[in-house]
């Protein structure tokens, strides 16, 4: 694409989009420093508020016009461009883990983040307010043909079920966004124009409980649980369509003497094959009925009841082939000397792919490791990239009537 990467070149070289770029050079320590006072404010799945406070107030104070929507996101917009056609630039907000105290998030000798969150997605947040301010700064483009608008969403990780997302979608004005750059981590190395569908389930088991010796043989529901993800693990088909499948939750008992009135898991199945994903969940549901019938038939006393309940589903889709998204970001990608793959993952990409809306989900640069864990660390080295790379991609999504 010839054409395409000397329009990037040419773009990149205005002066006005140079300033912009230079930006993020100069303001380093800034970026950095909201990096580390944005992490410190838990926000944890279904408890995003006073984070997506925060980030509304910080749009504000960069000269953009913000507001909390009905789900909870922050929606940030150049005044005046309130209900303009727009490109949004999007980041969850909220973390599987969240710091107790904000002294859990530290700056580490080696200049490295450390603490819950700071990679997935503190990373993501920092890079929309350091595209808020330098535009503020130095607006890049005079009179683009579309606006670009910033969002903090809700509901992404976890049980979420991407609800800020589907909102944003799914509302009145969802029709204003031809096309959603999704940042989510730091990795570079990869483009999500790919979503990869996921069903989660809460496998209950119910029985009266009892004595751990008085009632021995009586019913067991960590038993039938155990036995519930025992027989599904042998019975799951590995290899291709690639597919995946985990117990993430245990839950269940009170007492080492006591048999269990209750136990439930929950789990997480992922497949890029839509029919491989229906196998999966009628294999999770069989493997239950089954372990219903045979605990209850060897039981002495009291009766089991199971139940199997669906807590959340993530659309598949993909990028239809030869969308300009695609297009700008390999071309921006050639222009600043970045390598990366097309991939497919599940994120908040998933909602517009599933209705044929253009979005892709890229890293915000910089380098991180141990997401999801409390060993999470992030490195702002190699940030400046990912800055540049959005802002360019973002000014040719701008100009674009596709």
């Amino acid at each position: 694409m010839p054409i395409l990467a000397e329009s990037v070149s040419d773009l990149a070289r205005t002066a006005a989009v140079r300033a912009c770029l230079e930006w993020f050079r100069k303001e380093r320590g800034w970026i950095n420093e909201q990096h580390l006072k944005l992490c410190r404010i838990p926000a944890p799945t279904f408890l995003e508020e006073k984070r997506a406070e925060y980030m509304a107030e910080r749009f504000r104070s960069l000269g953009w016009e913000s507001k909390l929507d009905r789900a909870g996101n922050v929606i940030a917009w150049l005044p005046g461009k309130r209900e303009a056609a727009s490109v949004a630039v999007t980041a969850h907000l909220d973390t599987v883990l969240a710091p107790r105290v904000p002294e859990d998030i530290k700056v580490a000798g080696d200049g490295r983040l450390l603490g819950p969150g700071v990679s997935d997605n503190g990373a993501g947040l920092t890079a929309l307010l350091a595209l808020a301010a330098a535009w503020n700064a130095h607006p890049p483009l005079e009179y683009p043909l579309l606006t670009p608008v910033l969002v903090a969403n809700v509901g992404e990780e976890g049980e979420g079920n991407l609800s800020g997302m589907r909102y944003l979608c799914r509302a009145a004005t969802s029709s204003r966004y031809r096309a959603f750059l999704i940042l989510d981590g730091p990795s570079m190395d990869h483009i999500t124009c790919q979503a990869l569908a996921s069903r989660r389930f809460d496998v209950t088991f119910s029985g009266p409980g009892g004595h751990s010796w008085s009632d021995h043989g009586s019913v067991n529901p960590v038993h039938a649980l155990s036995r519930t993800i025992a027989r599904f693990l042998d019975q799951a088909p590995n290899g291709e369509p690639r597919s995946s499948y985990n117990f993430g939750l245990i839950e269940g008992g009170t007492s080492i003497n006591a048999i269990p009135s209750e136990a439930r898991a929950k789990v997480d199945l992922r497949s890029e094959n839509p029919r491989r994903m229906e196998e999966l969940a009628t294999l999770l549901e069989s493997a239950m009925e089954r372990t219903l019938e045979e605990e209850n038939a060897r039981a002495t006393g009291g009766r089991l009841s199971a139940r199997l309940k669906e807590i959340g589903s993530r659309p598949g889709g993909a990028l239809r082939p030869g969308s300009p998204i695609l297009e700008y970001l390999s071309a921006v990608d050639a222009h600043l000397g970045i390598r990366s793959s097309l991939d497919c993952a599940s994120t908040d990409a998933n909602i517009p792919l599933s209705l044929g809306l253009q979005a892709v989900s890229i890293g915000a640069g910089g380098q991180g490791g141990g997401a999801h864990t409390p060993n999470e660390w992030f490195l702002p080295e190699g940030r400046e990239a990912g800055l540049r790379r959005i802002l360019l991609a973002l000014c040719l999504l701008l100009n674009s009537e596709g």
